[in-house]
């Protein structure tokens, strides 16, 4: 397991260097426009643009891979991306950097597509959780070094896009160098999203619906914690911890996906996740101790299912479908990662802050349903039919 591990070191390092990339960036233009004091909607339409970028993203870096391979579909995603970080030095029209955003999302879903579809297509499903869970920690580790980059920026000046811009095109190093055998070349395959929700809607469902709670925990829970009259200590403490609990438990997690049906901890993890989310709905005050316990364990549910679904959608299809249904994935993550901060905002502004964690519960209860019945593949339905 440990060789097959090492083998695949490039592409953990491209990882984990491109996400400190995009854990900087993410984290340097909220605060970069609140600092210039523009409005919470143009911020939220900012944060929004990204995940856009990311749906459309998975179509493109589809045709990218098929055209011209996995290696030169990386070099221009990252050409692209360090492209569009690096004009934001020069304009600074909001307008602008909406568009920058979102091809900057785009070009990041290529090499997001190509990492995770050279990983699915050349290892087994025996330790397929294994091993993507060793790419989600770096995935996470990375991007939580990136946040803690902008400590040394206080002054939130123009050199941290510059860093942004260094990260991406030193994560392209380790890519371009590998010795590990390439993907074979992909036959032109169409992107057919009807053939993947009829065979494998669970894990669809599962990626809106990560999608959906991942990106709402991360734009919308402090806003959360301030409104529990808590500091902004306990903030970074709450989300700290949620973080690294979920960056702990992908080994675990991944390991146990291997010798348990998915699909089962999937519901597993939705079923806990909607227990401890009932907690916070504002019932009654709260010691902080329960924040921090409730934040862990969420952190270990919430965070562990991108890998789940994933793993468990490339057990259920050949090789050759292998790079569409990555791009399938990551556009109905990038979907449900779009819709959810704007529904969460949305109820917590009609009904306030406490909303959140209703709209967490909903989304595990979502979550349990849709595995529950869609979980079985329709394997028996007819080619012909999916075709």
């Amino acid at each position: 397991m440990f060789a097959t591990i090492a083998s695949f070191s490039s592409l953990f390092l491209s990882t984990l260097v491109m996400l400190m990339g995009i854990g900087l960036f993410n984290v340097y233009v909220g605060l970069r426009l609140s600092e210039l004091n523009i409005s919470e909607v143009w911020i939220g339409a900012v944060i929004s643009a990204y995940y856009l970028g990311l749906v459309f993203g998975g179509r493109l870096g589809h045709k990218m891979i098929v055209r011209v391979g996995h290696v030169r579909a990386f070099a221009a995603g990252a050409a692209a991306a360090t492209v569009m970080v690096l004009l934001q030095t020069l304009i600074q029209d909001i307008y602008a950097l909406l568009l920058f955003r979102a091809v900057a999302g785009a070009a990041m879903a290529v090499q997001l597509m190509v990492i995770e579809s050279w990983l699915n297509e050349q290892i087994e499903n025996e330790s397929r959780g294994s091993i993507f869970a060793v790419y989600l920690v770096m995935s996470g580790l990375g991007t939580a070094i990136g946040q803690m980059l902008i400590t040394f920026y206080p002054s939130l000046d123009l050199r941290p896009l510059t860093l942004v811009a260094i990260c991406h095109v030193v994560g392209l190093i380790p890519i371009v160098w590998t010795v590990r055998l390439h993907p074979a070349p992909q036959l032109p395959a169409p992107l057919d999203m009807r053939f993947f929700f009829y065979r494998v809607p669970a894990a669809l469902a599962t990626m809106v619906l990560s999608g959906g709670i991942s990106s709402a925990f991360y734009s919308l829970a402090p806003v959360y914690i301030v409104g529990q009259s808590l500091s902004t200590n306990d903030v970074a403490a709450f989300m700290s911890i949620a973080v690294i609990a979920g960056l702990v438990a992908q080994w675990p997690i991944g390991w146990l996906s291997d010798r348990v049906s998915r699909t089962r901890l999937i519901q597993i993890n939705g079923g806990i996740l909607c227990a401890v989310t009932l907690v916070l709905w504002g019932w009654f005050q709260l010691p902080f101790w329960v924040y921090m316990v409730v934040a862990a364990v969420s952190g270990v549910t919430q965070f562990t299912l991108y890998a789940l679904a994933m793993s468990y959608a490339n057990d259920m299809v050949t090789p050759d479908r292998r790079v569409s249904l990555a791009a399938v994935l990551l556009i109905a993550y990038g979907f449900g990662a779009c819709v959810g901060p704007l529904l969460a905002g949305g109820v917590m502004r009609l009904a306030g802050t406490h909303m959140f964690y209703v709209y967490m519960t909903v989304c595990s209860v979502l979550l349990i349903l849709s595995v529950r019945f869609l979980g079985r593949s329709r394997a028996n339905v007819s080619t012909a039919v999916i075709q």
